[in-house]
């Protein structure tokens, strides 16, 4: 396996064995709604985390 040359002051070099390549699925639209939700509902936390911070601290 070809992946550690040595160059001509007798130096090494390793590559990395680079990982198969593979073809994703398309999102289905149920997916892409979990995915949504999802977003909207981390959004939502992240708002009201904020604003906690800010009534507590202020």
């Amino acid at each position: 396996m070809p992946y550690q040359i040595e160059d001509e002051d007798g130096k090494l070099n390793n590559f990395a064995v680079e990982p198969p390549m593979y073809k994703a699925d398309p999102e289905t639209d149920n997916n892409k709604k979990s995915m949504a939700i999802a977003g909207i509902f981390g959004g939502v936390l992240v708002t009201a985390l904020i604003a906690v911070t800010f009534v507590i601290s202020g």
